[in-house]
């Protein structure tokens, strides 16, 4: 079975663990840019960059980082990863989508998610008392949206639509929608019944603890085929020591960042974990290209899904730093899965 891969940014703002020096919105947004690009160009299945509204974030609007995007690249699908969906109005999510899948020739994808933060909701008007529900009555009028180009809908929390036209259409017959997830089993049960796509992020720990959620998944699913993603971060290397002297700094810049943001709690990796680090076990994909092969055949396995998305930004990384890991994962993991 081919699988496919691809990588994803945040767009964090995190300034260089070593060197302290911090990047700038401008700088961050066109290595962002470049890293498509570069993606694109190694091979990659897939790029998706993700929604905050926050000044440590660099990217507010994913569609259109992926319209910049599309004008530079040429087979690369397009995602947001995630979209805020709660606190956005879906027509206006989905109409962008369609206009990005007309600039691309048919490459956009829409992963809408819940969001770890909650500026949103005063910013865009929204209560966040009605979190969850704001999700699932937004998923459920994207989903119509995407059947039909005249709509009528009501619901609770956004003004009716009577007989709405919903312009432009998109090349492809129907946007594909995943639904991202964490680890909340009623939303992978949500994905499942609604026949959606499911993308699942791996933060930390072992990889089992994610199987019951797949399981549920796929257990209740309604459609005509479910369709997985595993994402984690991912940092790959030739050897063992170049991880070892490496990948620390990043991943504590990142934890750290979180913790400091109220969402995080003791770092999940100190050095000594180096050799759980790089086992199949853990959620985190670090480590050379054999070991990354290993923990994606282990996690086929357990889950059986059709594609890999790897984080591989994290921590401040600088773009020369970001493009090994794509090189490897393009040119030395990827092939072993489609021969």
């Amino acid at each position: 079975m081919k699988m496919e891969f691809g990588i994803y940014s945040l767009g964090e703002m995190h300034s260089h663990p070593l060197s302290k020096s911090q990047t700038t919105f401008d700088k961050r947004i066109q290595d962002i840019i470049e890293m498509a690009r570069y993606a694109d160009q190694q091979g990659l299945d897939l790029f998706g960059v993700g929604e905050h509204h926050r000044l440590d974030y660099a990217v507010s609007s994913p569609q259109m980082m992926l319209s910049a995007i599309a004008q530079i690249t040429k087979r690369i699908k397009l995602t947001g990863l995630t979209n805020v969906l709660n606190t956005s109005d879906p027509v206006r999510v989905f109409e962008d989508y369609a206009t990005l899948d007309l600039i691309s020739n048919g490459r956009a994808e829409i992963t809408a998610g819940r969001g770890a933060f909650v500026e949103s909701f005063p910013l865009f008007g929204y209560n966040e008392q009605h979190y969850d529900d704001l999700f699932q009555e937004h998923l459920e009028l994207l989903l119509e949206l995407n059947q039909k180009s005249r709509v009528s809908w009501s619901g609770h929390h956004r003004p009716s639509i009577r007989n709405a036209d919903i312009s432009p259409r998109p090349v492809q017959s129907k946007i594909p929608i995943s639904i991202g997830v964490g680890g909340t089993i009623e939303s992978a049960q949500r994905a499942g019944e609604l026949g959606c796509r499911l993308a699942v992020i791996m933060i930390g720990g072992v990889v089992k603890r994610y199987e019951n959620l797949v399981q549920t998944y796929q257990g209740s699913f309604q459609g005509d085929k479910p369709f997985l993603s595993i994402a984690g971060h991912t940092f790959i290397r030739e050897t063992n020591a170049e991880i070892e002297r490496e990948f620390y700094p990043y991943y504590a810049q990142y934890w750290k960042h979180l913790t400091s943001q109220g969402i995080g709690g003791a770092m999940g990796a100190a050095r000594t974990d180096i050799g759980f680090i790089t086992s199949k076990e853990s959620t985190l994909f670090v480590g050379t290209p054999e070991q990354i092969i290993e923990k994606i055949h282990y996690q086929q396995e357990l889950f059986g899904h059709q594609r890999f998305l790897a984080q591989v930004d994290f921590g401040g990384q600088p773009l020369e730093e970001v493009k090994k890991t794509i090189h490897l994962l393009a040119n030395k993991v990827m092939p072993h899965f489609n021969i």
